[in-house]
This record gives C-alpha cells, structure tokens and sequence, in this order.
C-alpha cells in the first residue's frame, strides 16, 4: 500500500496516475475492508479518507462470527486476538435486578468457525486492517483529502478532492464506492435520501481504560429500567463500556461532560477514576435508516452510508463488513469482463433485505430496552419472566438470516432450492499437510464441495467454466479417513460439522459463492451438472449487458 497524507508530499509525481479500478470514498473499518479484499482480487484500488490520521478512539463494541470469517479474508486472522475476545453472555435485567432475558455466545468457534460473538476494542481492528493494507502494493490510501466534486463518465467517474489548503486534485476510477458513513458525500451526490425508520434515542458513551483486569458478572448486562435504562458491556481485552439513555428533558450539552459521565458511572455502579482512565465520553443518537438508493450507474454505498441502526443487535459494523463481502466478488466479476454491471443490481437487492431483517430485530430490542414508562416496563417484565420461566427467554428473531433474493438457485415456481442462500458453515478440516479452518486449508471464491469426487461429475466443458471463475473444486471425506490417504483436490471433514450441515439439507454437496452464502446443492451427479449451469445461467444474463 503507498500512503500519502495530504502536505506531507509536494509535486505531481506521487498522485495516482491512470484510473483506479475500483475508488473508496471513506477508509473506516468497511472502506479498509473492502479495500484489503478488493487489493488481494489484483484490482488497483484508491482510498480516499478526510481525516490525516487513524481515529484513535472506540466506536462499536462488537461483532459477529461471520464478521470476523470476513476479517479473516481480508488479512487480520492472525491478529483477532490482539484486538478482540469472545463477548460471553449477555443478560437483559429490570430495574429490580430480575433477569429477563439471557444469551450465550460464550463458544470459542460458532457457524463460521470463530466467536459467535466477539467484543473488540476498534482502534486496535483498525490498525490491523491497516497495516495487513499496507502489504498490498496494488493499494494506495490518500489521507488529508477532501470529496468535494463526483461526476459519472461513461466508463467510469471522476472524483475531485480538496487537501486543507484547499488545493484541488482529480481522480479517476471504473466504479466508485461510499463508505463515507452518515453522512456520507457519496449518497447526497446520488440524490438518495435516508428513509427515517422512525427510532431516535440519545445516549450518553462511557469508555473506560480498566486500571486493573477484573471479571463482570455477566460480561455483559443491559439493564432495563424505566428511571434510567442503561448498559455495561466489554469493549474488547482491557476495556469497557457504560451507557446511560438521556432522559426527557435532559440536554445532550449537558450530559456530555466528564462531570457528568463519572457521576452516572459512581451513581449506578460505584465506578470512580480510581478504576480507570475514561477515553472517551460522547452523546449518540440511536437511530434506523436506509438510503433509498444504494446504486446510481458507477457509483455504490456501503455500511453506514447505505443504513443505520441500534446497536443494540450487535449488527452495525458486521452489516457493513456484509456489504463488502457481497460488492467486493461482484466487482471483481465485473472488471474481468466475466460479467456484466447488471450483475451489481443483486448487490442492494440482497443486502438491503438482509438489513431491513437486522434493523428490524435492533429497533424491536431498543424499544424493549429503551422504555421509560413504569406500568409498560412492568408489563414488559411479567411477559419476559414468564417467558424465561418457560425456556422461551431468548431473542425471537436472530440476525443471522438466509439470502432470501438475489443469486441463488430456485425451482421453476420460484422457491430457493435446499440450501440456496444460506451461510455455508465453518469448520476444521485436515489433509495431507495438516489441520485448519476449511477457508483458509482450501481457499477463498467459488467452492464447490461434494461428498463424491466433483471431477468425475462433471464435463470438461463446466470444470473448465468453474476454473474460469477461480473455483476450487473439493471432495469432502469422513473424518476417519487416514490423512496419508488424501488425494489432491480433498479434504477430511475432521469434526464432521460440514457433512451434518450436508445431511440436514439432503444433499450430496453445495456450490457456495465468494461471500459464503450457498448458491445451491446437489443431490448427485447429473444434480451437480445442473448446478453449475443455472450458476452460468445466473450470471451470463449480466454478461449480455457487456
């Protein structure tokens, strides 16, 4: 990665020269993931990002398991760690101190092979998102500049950019992508307004240097009281995190002092600064929107430019990092000329469905956690402690949901065939030279994997076409299987995780994309033929676009 901040360079001859493939207007956590994951397909990317400097202080908390899978691909597996621990439970109480609900994500590896859950302190996933960044030299990242002018050309658009001096620059690139966040420059030029979901709460954010290492118990607790609702949760090793909901009347010029914070945090929890140092105090409003528009010709959004929600789901960032993961494989397809711009309209058709769902489940939690009526927090507590008397204490929706439109195989009435659209599962799997996460044992892109030997179902004609797309073409073997014993091109499923999610859809094997998601499956060999054709049928329409 080349990275320049704007004055520390003078002259002409370090400036991007020639078109970008691919243009990142705003380099937080989703533009650096985007970035990282469209730099390792061999694009040329440029990053374009406001501010001189790294933001050195917290923002989200958390995120799921298939985020971190997608940290994994975009460079940083090796660095979860430093950064981040699994979240543990998390418990919802009253304001009498009952526990309403409670949830486990304390599993070292879920789904997707890592934490359900993961509390993270962001600065440090910033860092290694950067620094695995700078590995690419196909990336350049332009600190210090400005987005002030967009304007589409025919086979692309031209960015112009403005240091702090006011100096302006122009910068070419195929496709252009806002990851510029709320207020994002790239979503007002596409004219695409938010839809305003109708849920605005302000709450005052308490972050929290811990002098010492101690044990919460929970790890994590919402407390739902109506005299003032509030949180406590782990902000990744070290950290820590209090929120206190701003109550009618309450002025945010007021609440957000220092003064105030550690009053709140003595107040509740009997947290003084002999317990920590406190980073960071700010007042945010909770709120749920999505843009419109996520597309206008070459230009796209993504994270919190395409959508906001509460963060009480845990699936703001991890959203954005889905959105990355789903651009990013179409993008790429689009610049080899293997597919069509048409291929781009299942981006927002996939993505906003999968959004609208997380919004839905944030906003439904936020009311429950946000009341501050006595006698509706009172009905809501008998209604919650009957549940968790019952065993049905738990969330009744959960973010993690299939691919209900979009790319994936259907029958000729239109319905997703098994396991079209779900999220392919993670797990180790082992071959001749050792044992690891099947991502990272056999490779990112197309997978198709089958209990038979896919290269004796199928004709030259559809490996070669699967080989033109970067697919890696896999036979999954039963875990007693002797390693010595591996052929090329297989893998032991070693904890059988892979062929219980196999026998659950009644099939033989699966076609998974890029992004993970499932394409479809297969039942046998002439399944596994038909298979790969409706995937070449899928995406040659986009091709015709050319």
């Amino acid at each position: 990665m080349t990275e320049v901040t704007a004055g520390a360079q003078a002259g002409p001859h370090w400036w991007p020269d020639g078109t970008a493939d691919v243009l990142i207007v705003g380099y937080g956590p989703v533009g650096q993931v985007l970035a990282n994951l469209m730099a390792r397909r061999g694009r040329r990317v440029v990053a374009v990002e406001r501010h001189p400097r790294p933001y050195t202080m917290p923002r989200a908390v958390a995120f799921d398991g298939e985020a971190a899978r997608l940290l994994a691909a975009a460079g940083v597996a090796d660095h979860l760690a430093s950064f981040g621990e699994p979240s543990g439970d998390y418990t919802w109480r009253n304001g009498e101190g009952l526990d309403l609900l409670s949830i486990d994500a304390a599993e070292v590896r879920g789904r997707n092979g890592w934490p359900e859950s993961t509390s993270m302190y962001q600065p440090g996933l910033e860092e290694a998102l950067i620094a695995y960044g700078k590995r690419l030299p196909n990336l350049t990242v332009l600190r210090g500049y400005e987005a002030v002018a967009l304007t589409q050309t025919g086979d692309g658009a031209e960015l112009e950019v403005a240091d702090g001096e006011g100096v302006r620059r122009r910068l070419r690139a195929r496709w252009v992508v806002g990851c510029d966040g709320a207020n994002s420059f790239v979503r007002r030029t596409i004219g695409s307004d938010f839809d305003d979901l109708g849920f605005h709460h302000d709450w005052l954010i308490c972050d929290l240097v811990l002098h010492d290492r101690r044990e919460f118990v929970p790890n994590n607790l919402q407390i739902c009281d109506p005299v003032r609702p509030r949180t406590q949760v782990s902000a990744g090793p070290g950290h820590r995190r209090w929120e206190f909901m701003l109550l009618p009347g309450e002025r945010r010029a007021d609440m957000d002092t220092r003064e105030t914070a550690w009053r709140l945090l003595e107040e509740w929890y009997g947290v003084t600064p002999d317990d920590g140092i406190m980073e960071r105090h700010a007042v945010y409003t909770f709120q749920a929107a999505t843009a419109r528009s996520w597309r206008a010709g070459r230009l796209l959004l993504a994270g919190d430019a395409a959508h906001l929600m509460p963060p009480f789901a845990g699936q703001g960032m991890s959203s954005g990092f889905r959105d990355a993961a789903n651009l990013a494989w179409k993008l790429d397809l689009v610049l080899a000329g293997r597919c069509g711009e048409a291929l781009l309209d299942s981006y927002a058709e996939e993505r906003r469905a999968h959004v609208q769902h997380a919004i839905g489940m944030s906003v439904n939690l936020g009311k429950v956690i946000c009341q501050t009526d006595a006698r509706a927090a009172a009905d809501r507590d008998a209604v919650m402690i009957a549940a968790r008397e019952r065993k049905l204490a738990r969330p009744q929706q959960s973010p993690f949901q299939p691919l209900t439109r979009g790319l994936v195989w259907r029958d000729e009435k239109g319905r997703r065939r098994p396991g079209a659209g779900d999220q392919a599962p993670q797990a180790r799997v082992r071959t001749r030279a050792g044992a690891g996460l099947f991502d990272e044992t056999v490779g990112r892109g197309f997978v198709l994997l089958s209990r038979d030997d896919p290269r004796q179902e199928l004709d030259g004609g559809r490996l070669a076409y699967l080989e033109s797309l970067g697919a890696h073409v896999v036979r999954l073997l039963p875990a007693d299987t002797d390693p010595v014993a591996v052929p090329d091109g297989s893998v032991i499923d070693a904890e059988g995780t892979l062929g219980a999610y196999l026998d659950g859809i009644g099939a033989r094997g699966v076609l998974v994309r890029p992004d993970t998601y499932v394409f479809g499956s297969t039942s046998g060999s002439a399944a596994t033929g038909a298979l790969v054709d409706a995937l070449r049928d899928c995406l040659e329409p986009a091709l015709m676009a050319v």
